[in-house]
């Protein structure tokens, strides 16, 4: 099984990190149902008031947020849990923690100096994000209490009205199947057309375009290794070929296609841009009703395949684990070390890049468009993420890292807090020794895939496209330069087109770069290990 994280796009409210629940009993406060029977199976007694009453009670001061909670869990037939769980790691102080659990999905901490304080602040969070969301469902929101009947008539109630938080849920699964539907047609086709390369899709990862005609796959990538190269110093070498940079370098590229679209000044290209302009900005954003979601496969490397067992609080594990399952993590060809681990030696002969999952938590505060892009367009966050069966680590290195790092961070910029889901995988099971190393690359647009070999960091010669005898592959640095002066050169914008390298035209964008800056600081204040420091030789090409 492969996960997926559908991502809500807001930024975090509380500047405190959200604490695991500790492995304990839970304290529950469930509806009241029989002993012995699962409050799914009860019927509840006729609720007298319907939902909409009891949300305006609410809104008017009349009721408190926990009462509320325990009325729509008896009315709505969902399954309610206060947990107390962790204080966050930076409160000092004597605090309690308690968090609202509805139907498995955790909400937000909540503080207090007492119990009752922290449970009601909880309530409150949970609230804040449930009710939005029922309030604009009008079949949640009944004018009567009436409970349909439980035989069958001729007009069966929908499962919004009898279930309507396990309808939003089965709307979320309906999304899951479209994206997973997307990917399988996708990589069919990709390997219908070349079968001799189908065993390079082990390890795979894709982005997926979603609008209102449904759901398009845009970028996929596959791969599992860092070139056993020296740094190069042309630009001209991919470093890094596993699946989710590869697919995320393939993304760059459909966002510059779609920028050149955009400048073309041709009112047909344009319009099929998937960037409009910014009313309150010089950058470009997406358009409204288009979101972008991310399927891999497999866990990415690093602190993503913690144990599930782990947890953030110090208490309950050793330091000496707390550093080596949930620090930075770098990859030197196949394998992967801590950055704290005295097994690794970084050696100025060796490519040395951070984890895939690494990359993935700073795409997750940054956006997924890099620093060139960043020139031209507003941050571009996915709507989901995914994993394999175990998310546990996900949760860890994608979200908990960096909980509360979005009020330093500067305009546009934020850390994304994705929800977990598991979707299917739709990775083949073929292995060939021959082709272990290699991976392919392929974007929307692309008359054919490019097959490239990981250690080396090249195309290789039976590759259906070759961009030249180098055999430079089309998502190595050197080609994204070309693309962003092409782009620079659209846009007239003649101070980019006046950098002297790779590496000014990157330094140039400001508020990326104190983005990063404080992004590393900020894993490394809270003990998570140094960022590590790129070789200047490998982006100082022209």
């Amino acid at each position: 099984m492969a996960s997926h994280i559908i991502h809500k796009p807001t930024s975090s409210r509380l500047n405190l990190p959200s604490a695991p629940v500790p492995t304990g009993p839970p304290v529950t406060t469930n509806a009241p149902f029989p002993i012995g029977r699962s409050p799914r199976c009860s019927r509840a007694a006729k609720p007298t008031v319907s939902p909409k009453e009891l949300i305006g009670r609410y809104r008017e001061g009349s009721v408190n947020a926990l009462s509320l909670l325990h009325q729509l869990a008896q009315v709505l037939q969902f399954h309610l849990e206060i947990k107390e769980t962790v204080v966050p790691d930076d409160i000092t102080e004597l605090y309690f923690a308690f968090a609202v659990v509805i139907d498995g999905v955790k909400y937000e901490t909540g503080i207090g100096t007492n119990k009752k304080e922290a449970r009601q602040q909880a309530g409150e969070l949970a609230l804040e994000e449930l009710l939005p969301t029922l309030e604009t469902e009008k079949s949640v929101l009944p004018e009567t209490s009436d409970v349909p009947p439980l035989l069958p008539v001729k007009e069966q109630p929908s499962i919004s009205d009898v279930h309507p938080c396990r309808a939003m849920r089965e709307r979320k699964n309906f999304a899951n199947l479209q994206i997973l539907h997307a990917v399988r047609d996708r990589l069919s086709k990709l390997m219908n057309s070349h079968p001799e390369f189908s065993s390079c899709a082990d390890t795979a990862a894709a982005f997926i375009l979603q609008t209102s005609g449904g759901c398009e796959v845009v970028a996929f990538g596959t791969g599992n290794f860092i070139t056993k190269e020296k740094p190069s110093s042309c630009g001209r070498i991919v470093h890094d070929s596993h699946a989710v940079v590869t697919a995320r370098r393939s993304l760059m590229r459909f966002l510059y296609r779609h920028l050149l679209m955009f400048f073309s000044k041709r009112d047909n290209l344009t319009e099929k841009s998937i960037f409009q302009q910014n009313s309150s900005s010089s950058l470009l954003s997406v358009k409204s009703g288009i979101t972008l979601h991310l399927y891999v496969n497999q866990l990415p490397k690093g602190a993503a395949q913690v144990p599930s067992k782990l947890r953030l609080n110090p208490l309950s594990i050793s330091a000496w684990q707390v550093n080596n399952e949930i620090s930075l993590h770098v990859s030197v060809q196949s394998k992967v070390f801590s950055v704290f681990s005295s097994a690794f030696d970084q050696s100025v002969s060796k490519v040395v890049s951070m984890s895939a999952t690494d990359k993935l938590t700073q795409w997750q505060v940054l956006g997924y468009q890099g620093a060139l892009l960043s020139h031209f367009i507003e941050p571009i966050y996915v709507q989901s993420d995914s994993g394999c069966s175990d998310t546990r680590g996900m949760e860890i290195s994608v979200i908990q890292r960096v909980e509360g790092i979005t009020f330093q961070l500067p305009k546009f910029y934020c850390m994304m807090r994705p929800h977990i889901r598991l979707v299917s995988s739709v990775a083949t099971n073929n292995t060939d020794s021959g082709q272990i190393t290699y991976g392919i690359n392929w974007t929307e647009g692309d008359s054919s895939l490019e097959v490239v070999d990981g250690l080396d960091g090249k195309t290789i010669q039976q590759s259906p496209f070759k961009s030249g005898p180098t055999l430079a592959s089309r998502l190595c640095k050197a080609a994204m330069l070309h693309r962003f002066r092409l782009v620079a050169i659209e846009a007239q914008r003649q101070d980019l087109l006046n950098t002297s390298s790779y590496r000014e035209a990157k330094r140039m964008t400001k508020p990326y770069q104190e983005a990063k800056s404080m992004l590393k600081a900020y894993l490394s204040q809270q003990g998570f290990g140094n960022w590590l420091v790129k070789l200047p030789i490998s982006d100082n090409f022209k």
